[in-house]
């Protein structure tokens, strides 16, 4: 943990499958997903970044996301998981008005959810460009790591330190 600041983790859900007949809301991972999802968080157990506490949208390709990587950290999913149905989706501005409600004791949360929102999130918050791969900062199963000022009210645009862009592919072949 970094002295003084907090640490936000901003994960895109995995991989969807969109071969299977399903609303938006329902669609649910492909494989490459899964093991997307898992491979970010045996990252985060082997680098020891735990969570406190993940917001995930409740759609079942974020919902699931979640689920696996809390698995691969080997947390309890009822007690860190909190689903809430506005993250579906949400903007940037919903993201910056959820974290700013945020407890103060907490010093890292996970947010789990969609593009644009999420991506506009990264860039609002970091200090510095970011490298896109095929137009996109947050492919699927990608997660920004980010040190943040200390009262999660105080989010304004560049005052984000990115400390890691992990994308699932460059962990292993997808």
């Amino acid at each position: 943990m970094i002295s003084n600041q907090r640490e936000l983790l901003i994960l895109r859900h995995g991989k969807s499958d969109w071969s299977i007949p399903s609303d938006d809301y329902h669609r649910p991972l492909k494989q490459r997903g899964v093991k997307g999802s898992r491979v970010i968080g045996q990252w985060l157990k082997e680098e020891n970044i735990v969570p406190d506490l993940i917001l995930s949208s409740p759609a079942t390709r974020a919902s699931l996301t979640a689920h696996i990587v809390c698995h691969a950290l080997h947390l309890d999913q009822r007690k860190k998981i909190v689903e809430q149905s506005d993250l579906y989706l949400a903007s940037q501005d919903l993201l910056l008005r959820k974290l700013a409600q945020i407890d103060g004791d907490l010093q890292r949360i996970m947010l789990v959810g969609h593009n644009p929102g999420l991506e506009d999130l990264v860039n609002h918050l970091s200090s510095s460009p970011i490298k896109t791969v095929d137009g996109k900062i947050l492919p699927t199963a990608s997660l920004a790591h980010f040190a943040l000022p200390r009262d999660w009210s105080e989010l304004c645009r560049g005052c984000g330190t990115l400390l890691k862009l992990q994308r699932s592919r460059e962990l292993v072949n997808e």
